[in-house]
């Protein structure tokens, strides 16, 4: 039993994109919104052929409002390019939608916490109604945390990334498609790598995969 009661109370039933956005800013399923700047939910439209998904927002994300737009976002977009992604094709949300940190005192760095799996219950309603919403041919999914909250806890990115992965309904969702998973890194793991060209390389060829999905 989840210590969070959810956002499933927080999800307004058979609304869109425009109806999930606002209502997501006045989410309080979990405790993270009560430390956060705001809710950072999405980017992208509901006819986007490839979804992206990560782990949480960062500091710049928090701090803008918009997933990926920190320096590990700015890789991704280069990364997207590289693998042949338009990126108007994409649509950019996370597993959780605030910003857990830790910070010593007013005016110090905040330190990112990776969520825990309450927490990513939690937040799971809103991952669900985006993708019912969507029906993406392809879900790329972002690191270890993204990967167990759409693949399970036992998923390992390190042993299966790069890999097509046939999608089941995600909760009550209805796919409509033939979908697919993908998993990969996150761009914010080629940023910490010791050899950086080579973890880079890695992004872009599992984005091809994904890629070849679309052509």
């Amino acid at each position: 039993m989840s210590r969070f009661e959810g956002a499933g109370r927080y999800v307004p039933a058979g609304a869109g994109l425009d109806g999930l956005r606002p209502a997501a800013s006045d989410c309080r399923g979990c405790d993270l919104y009560a430390n956060a700047t705001q809710t950072v939910f999405s980017t992208g439209s509901a006819s986007a052929r490839v979804v992206l998904v990560g782990e949480q927002p960062g500091d710049q994300e928090d701090r803008q409002g918009a997933p990926f737009v920190g320096p590990a976002g700015k890789l991704l977009d280069k990364a997207l390019t590289d693998a042949g992604i338009d990126r108007s094709d994409t649509y950019v949300t996370n597993a959780v939608k605030h910003f857990k940190f830790s910070q010593s005192g007013p005016g110090k760095r905040r330190i990112h916490q990776t969520p825990d799996a309450a927490e990513m219950a939690a937040c799971r309603p809103w991952l669900s109604a985006e993708l019912r919403i969507i029906d993406p041919e392809v879900i790329v999914v972002l690191g270890a945390t993204a990967a167990k909250a759409l693949l399970g806890p036992s998923f390992r990115v390190t042993r299966q990334r790069g890999r097509l992965i046939a999608r089941p309904p995600l909760d009550d969702e209805a796919a409509t498609q033939n979908g697919f998973y993908v998993a990969t890194i996150h761009p914010s793991a080629v940023l910490r790598a010791d050899d950086r060209d080579d973890a880079y390389a890695g992004l872009v060829s599992d984005l091809g995969i994904a890629a070849e999905i679309l052509r």
